[in-house]
């Protein structure tokens, strides 16, 4: 049986003393990480230079940091309500700061996105793989320990681990031990927020050589707040959510989207007609009819990570096609804390449907390839992406420069096993235009110095604008679907590319139905079923307050005009000229910004009404 710890301290000298002064430690993606073991190692390394500490991670998890006084004082209560009690990892300020001392070594295969950009320590030390190949590279490095946040229950007298929220690579390092290819020691740290996943997670306490279990080191979970979805992401999911076939498989990828696809299946479950209107005012001229009916055999889900909106589908009855008894699989975990709560009251018969497996068998087919062959039928694998070129390739990774934006993942594994089981479908999504400072530029490209995707596995790309079925064409032909759905601001310049390139026809002219690719034919597309509320900017739920919710599109509104000094002045005008109602007069209180004192706080006010005045304008 494990040897039991209440102290991080006394725990740390323990694995110290039993591995050694070489420690090869692994943690695990995200919300599975011990953070107080963690902390531990990390001190007595940074103490004792003799001791030499590698930390082998990804998605490292951190509380948000505001910038300015507006973001200071509309985030900080919120961190303090969701995070206030969060342990932050030790390491994350040093490494940050390019001050890690010099006998420790943090890697990791997939960063927070964006967070570490520009920060050389990180960027240097970061391993491009595919999430399938992280234990296998752990291994080559020596792994020794590992750590991971365990949920405890206790059967007939004996304590059980569920490894909960990361049976990812764990299970898949468990079996290299159990096989004699790896010799490392499992560390759990109890916390009572997490829920016990049965299956294949659920361990008995002789896998594990010790435990932390104490109330001084149990803490709340870590718990991004759902972020509201918004007219680009609803016409990307909806077109995603036309592709889905009843009696699927289902899996989506890490981004806001899969919010809006979930949505989207939902509203073409419980309301066809309005869904298939709602489709038909965003794409007037599809090439393909897109699936409208309702899911009356519905869907297998199976995916690396399961967020809050496949409980949604579960509970609205589309999530039903069950393998084995299970409705869903997934490797990992990560969600707001109503997500968390979900999970804990579920009854034993419903959680038993939803269960947690190897990131080695939701995400490639080789072992036990032919049961997985037949539950993965017409399987549909949506993953969003950053960029995409003309010719199918895409980029949802890095930037061209070198820097690391997140990392690969699963998406590469899912895309290939779209291309190797027979009616599935690999679908990436990306919204066609991004602000660059005051710039505004295409997210599809002529060429880019970088992808993640390469453009022979090129199959379908969804933007709001519509669907570019691209599997098995000719340059031409891919170019020019991926015309039709760019933003109509950038279609001829990019045509103009391709035709130099000598790849389209000279005469070559993009479809009178495609050129009128616009925001605003978006926004007025959706109004519709906005009004009736089947599109809600927050559809699972959220923790922000009616007040914050008020905030949130003003703040983005105003975000927004300081591209613009024209614009920035016309909210200030509007804030100084007009009175504003009891409603914004909360939300300026919730600012700070109902009493100004300082001539700063003045000029904040005036900018924060006049976007608030603006929230019924669309």
């Amino acid at each position: 049986m494990p040897k039991m710890f209440s102290d991080p301290e006394t725990i740390a000298e323990d694995i110290i003393r039993d591995v050694g002064s070489d420690l090869v430690v692994g943690l695990p993606l995200g919300l599975g990480k011990a953070n107080h073991i963690v902390n531990a190692l990390y001190a007595r390394a940074a103490a004792d230079r003799s001791i030499k500490l590698t930390l082998f991670s990804a998605l490292t998890l951190e509380k948000p940091t505001p910038s300015n006084l507006i973001e200071r004082r509309f985030i900080s209560p919120v961190i303090e309500r969701l995070f206030g009690g969060y342990p932050d990892l030790a390491y994350v300020g040093p490494l940050r700061a390019n001050a890690l001392p010099p006998n420790i070594q943090v890697i990791e295969f997939f960063f927070l996105a964006g967070r570490w950009l520009h920060v050389p320590f990180a960027q240097q030390h970061y391993i491009s793989a595919n999430y399938t190949h992280a234990a296998s590279y752990l291994l080559a490095r020596g792994l020794n320990v590992v750590t991971q946040l365990v949920a405890r229950r206790v059967v007939n007298g004996v304590a059980h681990y569920s490894l909960s929220c990361n049976t990812d690579i764990t299970l898949d390092l468990l079996r290299a031990r159990s096989e004699g290819r790896a010799a490392f020691k499992l560390m759990g740290q109890v916390n009572s927020e997490l829920p016990f996943m049965p299956g294949a997670g659920d361990l008995d306490g002789e896998a594990f050589s010790a435990i932390l279990d104490s109330p001084e080191t149990d803490f709340p979970l870590f718990a991004p707040p759902s972020e509201p979805v918004s007219d680009t992401k609803y016409a990307i999911g909806l077109h995603a959510a036309g592709l889905i076939r009843d009696g699927g498989t289902l899996q989506i990828g890490i981004g806001q989207v899969g919010d809006a696809l979930a949505q989207g299946l939902i509203v073409r479950h419980r309301d066809p007609a309005r869904f298939a209107a709602t489709i038909k005012r965003l794409a007037p001229a599809p090439d393909a009819a897109p699936d409208t009916g309702p899911f009356e055999k519905g869907l297998y889900g199976v995916s690396e990570m399961l967020f809050e909106a496949f409980l949604a589908l579960v509970d609205a009855g589309i999530l039903k096609r069950e393998v084995d008894g299970v409705a869903l699989h997934g490797a990992f975990f990560l969600g707001p804390k109503s997500f968390y709560r979900a999970l804990r009251e579920m009854t034993p018969e419903q959680i038993a449907r939803i269960q947690m497996m190897p990131v080695s068998f939701t995400n490639e087919l080789y072992r036990d390839e032919e049961t997985k062959r037949r539950a993965r039928v017409d399987a549909r694998f949506v993953n969003n992406v950053m960029i995409a070129t003309l010719m199918g390739a895409a980029v949802s990774d890095g930037l061209e420069n070198g820097q690391v934006v997140s990392g690969v993942g699963g998406q590469y594994n899912f895309v290939a096993q779209a291309f190797a089981l027979p009616g599935a479908r690999s679908i990436l999504t990306l919204e066609a235009t991004r602000r660059s400072g005051a710039r505004l530029e295409s997210n599809i490209r002529w060429s880019y110095g970088h992808a993640t995707i390469p453009r022979h596995l090129r199959d379908i790309v969804v933007s709001e604008y519509g669907v570019a079925d691209l599997r098995g064409k000719s340059d031409a032909d891919v170019i020019a679907a991926m015309l039709q759905i760019a933003d109509s601001r950038f279609q001829h310049e990019l045509a103009r590319r391709a035709k130099d390139a000598g790849k389209l026809p000279a005469d070559f002219q993009i479809p009178a139905a495609c050129r009128d690719n616009y925001p605003d034919r978006i926004q007025e597309a959706l109004q519709p079923a906005r009004q009736a509320g089947l599109l809600p900017s927050f559809p699972f739920g959220t923790d922000f307050t009616d007040i914050e919710q008020r905030l949130i599109p003003a703040l983005e509104r105003l975000q927004e005009a300081q591209r613009s000094p024209r614009h920035l002045a016309g909210l200030l005008w509007q804030g100084l000229t007009q009175r504003p109602g009891s409603a914004d007069v909360e939300c300026l209180a919730r600012l700070g910004l109902d009493k100004p004192v300082s001539w700063s706080e003045r000029f904040y006010r005036a900018l924060v009404s006049g976007a608030l005045m603006r929230n019924g304008e669309g």
